[in-house]
């Protein structure tokens, strides 16, 4: 098992961070599918603070084939063996001069293919015609997210700040936190790396300090069905032939 270390990482602290997941070359293919989709008019949020693209591999399914490389492909396998497919991709581009920054938080919601009242399904939200939706804790338990990092980031850059463990203790309000009790750690990556973390991990990131751009592709797994008649939005299976 390859990337054993960063399994037993991502169960015990919430996160593990990889440093060589792409070359530069998949980098820049990974860079040139994006702007190559934005000059053919596709519609994203942009404001002088940040660059999204939701339903990324929806909306540019040509980034399929070199995001889920063999390294990713393997790194899929160890965590998860062959039971798992992609629920969630964004693109998240935190432009050099950003004054953006996000507090702590847990990653709760999960995006369905309809609003329609489920039993263990709480909190609906509505945005964009796409409905969001906590699930049962054990679907964002067994959830793995993997950021992919286009830009070498750090503190200064935006790079995540996590609470170690903080998965373990399920869904709760950060104003009851004892801030005197827990500790943080900044997870800088190498461009062509990537953070794993779980969604229940509580994180945050500061401002833009230092004229750096940073761009991060979101990528969310899962290897639960919804309760019916709900769907995942996003589900794509991912081609396991590398494994």
């Amino acid at each position: 098992m390859k990337y054993k270390r960063n399994k037993t990482e991502l169960e015990e602290k919430g996160y593990s961070i990889l440093s060589d997941l792409y070359s530069t070359t998949e980098i820049s293919q990974i860079l040139d599918c994006i702007a190559n989709s934005e000059k053919e008019g596709n519609s994203f949020l942009k404001t002088k603070d940040l660059f999204a693209i939701r339903q990324l591999i929806t909306v540019i399914p040509a980034l399929k084939e070199v995001l889920f490389n063999q390294k990713l492909t393997l790194l899929l396998s160890d965590i998860f063996g062959t039971n798992y497919f992609l629920t969630k991709a964004i693109y998240f581009d935190k432009p050099s001069q950003s004054n953006w920054f996000v507090g702590y938080h847990q990653d709760l919601s999960i995006s369905v293919d309809q609003k329609t009242a489920t039993e263990g399904y709480s909190n609906w939200t509505s945005k964009k015609g796409m409905f969001g939706v906590i699930p049962p804790i054990k679907i964002l338990e067994d959830t793995v997210t993997v950021r992919i990092h286009l830009d070498k980031t750090d503190i200064n850059n935006g790079a995540l700040k996590v609470i170690p463990k903080s998965h373990q203790k399920g869904i709760y309000r950060v104003n009851t936190i004892d801030w005197d009790k827990e500790t943080e750690d900044v997870c800088e990556v190498e461009s062509g790396g990537a953070m794993l973390m779980k969604p229940l991990t509580l994180h945050a990131s500061n401002r833009t300090t230092n004229n750096k751009q940073r761009r991060v592709i979101h990528l969310e797994f899962c290897p639960h069905e919804l309760k019916k008649p709900l769907g995942w939005l996003e589900r794509q299976e991912i081609n396991k032939t590398f494994v």
